[in-house]
């Protein structure tokens, strides 16, 4: 006969997050889940305080694309569930495998005006894969289990699991043997599946027969930690990687075959994909940025659409060939079947031509890259991070500016997920918490993380939990003393001077970051950023926050290695 264990429903919880070898977790308590966190300490898992629930998801995000583990983070009643919302969003549309322990009233007296009492999974259903209720205690093994499935299976993403108080404070007698976890749920993806067999005969001929064929990568690429799938495919068929923000790193920015950046701030492939004659999409929604406002692809080569969600055929695109399947499964079937039929064409003078263009490309903005202007140019700050960061260093970027100038100007050195934006969501907000669960994940890499101060406002109270938690990991303030993004739409849709509630106050965030027990730089002349980062790197026991001043004037804040602006009419988006 089975062992007994009379324990807490909150106990069981804890059990089983540790059968599910759950590395890192974030949140902040209630008395709902006081049993969960007292177990938590008996059983001694690794969990931390965050001072806002929104940020517990985003550094639960960030850990877990960075450590490939389901994050976990957790939340009490009422505002502590509601404050999740955004971070839950920016998994479930970034395809992040989390589970989101959500404490909720006692059932004997829901809805009868308890404290913080809300239809806290009404609001909480639509940004998440699944949301699952315990309603009853001897269920909780099974229930956990299949929170994590769901969150690590097909195209991942977070899953509430909704804890009464009564049940969370409930003592049952399990079976000792309950607490198991299936193994390949503990990381994600936990299943890979391939397309039809005539499906994939169908791409490989396409591909062999293209004379100028184009791979466009999206983040589905990292989902399914395919980047080494995607680079050995290219280099061994010769076909060229495009990229989306979310995508880079599926083939290594110094590879040759790399074309950059495609779609809203393209460098050379949008001129790439106009003269393709085979578009290979993988792992890529073809959102809004990534196609230019859905014109990109309105016309031209056909195009092979391989992603793990078929209802992202055909929402922008309609593909000449889908191909439903996990992208790093895919792809190396795929060159099997490849290698057996001969390439129609040599590609090498075609391989060549994008290595040529970028080059070109780079040398014609040496100058911008280089630029000795203070206030500082993005593109300088930028090419000073490139120059800096190791080779398995990480680039969190928060949203708005800081994901669109990571994702237009950082290189990485290696395939793999080396730039972390949150573009699930692109909520600004995310570049400390996103940095904390960087740092966390891989101990002993230089994670660095770009946010505009903007950005740096939202979560600035999580540089606590940073120091709190003893991480080391260098915070670049973006300070133009402005909603960046927004005074710079402001200047070119009505004129210089026309700005509303986009201005904010000078603020030195140096002195703020040491006054939290942090390092704190401020960096005015470009000549310093090198030394700044430097010195920041050799900071081992602390965060290090970087207050770079950047330009002030919003003519050139907007993404873009020349600062163009655009003359647009009102209407228009143009960035």
């Amino acid at each position: 006969m089975s062992e007994k264990l009379e324990i807490t429903g909150g106990e069981a919880i804890a059990r089983m997050f540790a059968a599910h070898d759950v590395g890192l977790m974030f949140g902040m308590g209630g008395f709902q889940l006081l049993p969960f966190y007292d177990a938590v300490r008996r059983l001694n898992l690794n969990h931390h305080l965050i001072n806002d629930e929104r940020c517990a998801v985003f550094a639960a995000d960030a850990y877990t694309k960075v450590s490939g583990r389901p994050g976990v983070c957790d939340a009490t009643l009422g505002p502590g569930a509601t404050n999740l919302v955004t971070g839950l969003a920016e998994a479930f549309n970034a395809g992040t495998p989390l589970v989101a322990l959500v404490g909720d009233s006692h059932r004997l007296h829901s809805w009868k005006n308890m404290t913080q009492e809300a239809r806290q999974l009404e609001v909480l259903r639509p940004v998440v894969k699944d949301v699952l209720r315990i309603e009853m205690i001897e269920r909780i093994p099974e229930l956990v289990r299949r929170a994590f499935a769901v969150a690590t299976s097909g195209r991942p993403g977070p899953v509430v699991l909704d804890v009464p108080e009564d049940i969370a404070h409930a003592v049952h007698a399990f079976d000792a043997d309950a607490f198991f976890a299936s193994a390949n749920t503990r990381r994600a993806p936990a299943l890979r599946c391939r397309p039809d067999a005539d499906d994939l005969a169908q791409a490989a001929s396409m591909l062999a027969g293209a004379a100028r064929p184009l791979m466009l990568c999206g983040g589905g690429v990292h989902i399914s930690d395919a980047a080494s799938a995607v680079q050995a495919f290219a280099q061994r068929f010769n076909i060229p990687v495009a990229h989306t923000m979310s995508g880079k790193g599926a083939i290594a920015c110094s590879d040759p075959l790399n074309a950059g950046l495609f779609g809203r701030y393209s460098r050379i492939a949008n001129d790439f994909i106009a003269k393709a004659d085979c578009l290979f999409v993988v792992g890529c929604k073809l959102g809004e940025v990534a196609t230019r406002r859905y014109e990109l692809l309105s016309a031209g080569a056909p195009v092979i659409h391989l992603d793990i969600v078929a209802e992202e055929f055909d929402r922008t695109t309609t593909p000449a060939l889908r191909l439903w399947g996990d992208a790093r499964a895919t792809l190396q079937e795929l060159a099997e079947r490849m290698a057996e039929q001969p390439l129609q064409t040599d590609r090498q003078a075609y391989a060549d031509e994008v290595g040529r263009a970028m080059h070109t490309w780079r040398e014609s903005v040496q100058g911008k890259l280089t630029s000795p202007d203070s206030p500082i140019g993005m593109a300088r700050l930028m090419h000073e991070i490139n120059a800096t960061l190791p080779e398995d260093g990480i680039l969190v970027a928060d949203g708005g500016f800081a994901a669109h100038w990571g994702g237009l100007l950082f290189d990485t050195k290696r395939a793999g997920r080396g730039f972390v934006p949150d573009r699930g969501f692109a909520s600004i907000g995310y570049g400390i918490p996103g940095a904390i669960g960087a740092a966390a994940a891989a101990p002993g890499r230089q994670v660095v993380s770009l946010t505009g101060d903007g950005g740096c406002n939202m979560s600035l109270g999580e540089l606590e939990t940073a120091v709190r938690m003893g991480l080391a990991f260098t915070l670049v303030v973006v300070n133009n003393a402005a909603s960046g993004y927004i005074k710079a739409l402001q200047h070119l849709m009505y004129g210089s001077g026309s700005y509303q509630s986009s201005d904010l106050a000078e603020t030195n965030y140096a002195n703020v970051a040491r006054a939290l027990g942090c390092n704190g730089i401020r960096v005015e002349d470009p000549a310093d950023i090198q030394a700044a980062l430097a010195s920041a790197y050799a900071c081992k026991d602390r965060p290090t926050i970087l207050d770079v001043v950047v330009t002030r004037d919003p003519a050139h804040m907007l993404p873009g290695v020349d600062s163009r602006a655009a003359k647009i009419k009102p209407g228009d988006r143009i960035a």
